[in-house]
């Protein structure tokens, strides 16, 4: 596979593609990184994905064989992200046997001419069959074969390689058989990323917009809204009302995971006083003060005291999408 050539393909389709050419641009990108062992850059980019289109994850998995290759995939790794909880759990016992059937079948030349016609039937049983030599060395477990037979492919049967359950584990350990190198993977997730990003501009007038952006621009997913009695609750705990803008964030998002360069923010049931001070992130490290003002403590540089929380978020977006 041509490296250059495929990433220039993709970042195209994800820029001026239709909806469907791009979900399933960023299926097979996210699926060719998956079965490279790199892991962490497939999730990263089916994060920003599912996160700027808002579309279910299912739509990077919409056929049998490409489901099926998530769950192998998952279950060699042994571990499920995230941005994956809506893909349907698999039987994969069940789904290995239908694999091997699905790589053993016998094909013709007139495979899909005839798709949809009351003949297609009749036209498959009489067509001349064979034996499809990529698939059969995936069958036969010979990845060396594979890689030699798709070297001028322009978008190998990646899908059909992730869902051969008796080959997954080589492949997220990093056996790489397309030959990608260790640093391409992080280099097309971070380009197809980028193009999502043109595609979708942030935009950030309403709390729900700005929440969106952060976890955007981090590659996370945001946490669901508190609910009011939670935050009720809080400020009966803490003793004190919460600065409206600060609520306005928890009915929101509850709370947000941890990035390299920002801690994590308290859900409503963490939230814990000093004082007149409320504290809102773990470590201890950004504070609410009774005049509405957020601190940001940091002990080396010097601490920031931000009109509001918003304000504080606004900056910290600001940050992330400099350092892009």
């Amino acid at each position: 596979m041509d490296r250059d050539a495929y990433l220039e393909t993709a970042i195209r389709d994800v820029l001026t593609g239709d909806e469907p050419t791009l979900d399933h641009r960023v299926g097979h990108a996210a699926l060719l990184l998956a079965t490279a062992g790199a892991g962490a850059a497939a999730d990263r980019l089916a994060t920003q994905w599912r996160s700027v289109t808002e579309r279910p994850a299912t739509r990077l998995a919409d056929d049998a064989v490409r489901a099926r290759a998530w769950a192998v995939l998952f279950e060699a790794r042994g571990d499920r992200p995230q941005w994956a909880d809506a893909l349907t759990p698999l039987d994969l016992d069940a789904e290995e046997q239908a694999h091997q059937a699905f790589l053993t079948r016998q094909v013709s030349d007139l495979d899909g001419v005839f798709d949809g016609s009351p003949v297609a039937a009749v036209v498959g049983a009489l067509a001349p069959g064979r034996s499809d030599r990529v698939r059969a060395a995936l069958a036969e477990g010979d990845l060396p074969q594979w890689t030699e037979l798709t070297a001028n492919q322009e978008q190998p049967d990646v899908a059909a390689l992730g869902a051969t359950r008796n080959l997954a584990r080589q492949l997220v350990h990093g056996a790489d058989p397309l030959g990608l190198g260790a640093e391409w993977p992080d280099l097309c997730a971070g380009a197809l990323v980028a193009a999502l990003r043109e595609r979708y501009p942030s935009t950030a007038d309403s709390w729900p917009q700005l929440v969106a952006a952060i976890v955007r621009e981090r590659g996370q997913v945001a946490p669901p809204p508190a609910a009011d009695a939670d935050i009720r609750a809080a400020e009966t705990r803490l003793g004190t009302t919460l600065p409206e803008d600060y609520r306005e964030f928890l009915h929101t998002a509850d709370g947000l995971p941890a990035d390299v360069a920002f801690p994590r923010l308290l859900r409503a049931e963490e939230l814990r006083a000093d004082g007149t001070v409320v504290i809102v992130s773990e470590p201890a490290l950004v504070l609410l003060i009774a005049t509405g003002h957020a601190v940001e403590v940091d002990l080396t540089l010097g601490s920031t005291a931000h009109v509001s929380f918003r304000a504080l978020l606004e900056r910290h977006l600001g940050l992330l999408e400099a350092s892009r």
